[in-house]
């Protein structure tokens, strides 16, 4: 992936996130403070973020504990497996921490080595996101929490809708023009 792209497509993901948000519907409300204890989300996270996990794993050369492929593949996708019935509650949120880390490598790869000012908002907000996914894989109910504070007031939601508009539109205008 290139920086282009990389930045592009981040920056639609924030416009339709900051149009739902901005929108509040009460749908849009009851899924999100919904997420955290999804069933449906945890099997589809955690199957997708094992999934490309494990294919990573694949791809281990000698330098990187390749030679111990089979055990660590055998190893992690019983983890995967086991995580889903021994630690349901809150996995959803646990298992898109792990995509989110995982789709943060590939964005720092497609920022590598590019020039400062064509990078910069990307890696911000990837690097943000990176500190956000730790924080919740350790203590993921500070996620409800914070989805309980944020639709407690109808401005909340639309205020970080809007704020998610405007960081996808400089991300957009970004791409175009560098």
């Amino acid at each position: 992936m290139d920086l282009f792209l990389a930045t592009f497509l981040t920056g639609l993901v924030l416009l339709l996130a900051g149009a739902l948000l901005l929108w509040n519907g009460k749908p849009v409300a009851a899924l999100i403070k919904g997420f955290p204890r999804s069933q449906g989300a945890a099997l589809v996270g955690m199957s997708l973020a094992a999934a490309w996990f494990l294919y990573l794993i694949t791809q281990l050369t000698e330098a990187d504990f390749g030679a111990y492929k089979r055990p660590l593949f055998m190893g992690f996708g019983a983890l995967a497996v086991l995580s889903y019935f021994y630690v349901r509650e809150f996995l959803a949120v646990r298992s898109f921490c792990i995509l989110y880390l995982l789709v943060a490598a590939v964005l720092l790869g497609a920022a590598w080595m590019q020039e400062p000012a064509s990078r910069l908002f990307l890696v911000t907000l990837v690097y943000i996101g990176i500190v956000l996914s730790l924080y919740l894989a350790v203590v993921p109910y500070r996620l409800r929490d914070f989805f309980d504070w944020l639709f407690a007031r109808e401005i909340r939601p639309r205020l970080l809708g809007g704020a998610f508009l405007a960081y996808g539109t400089l991300l957009n205008v970004v791409a175009i023009t560098y």
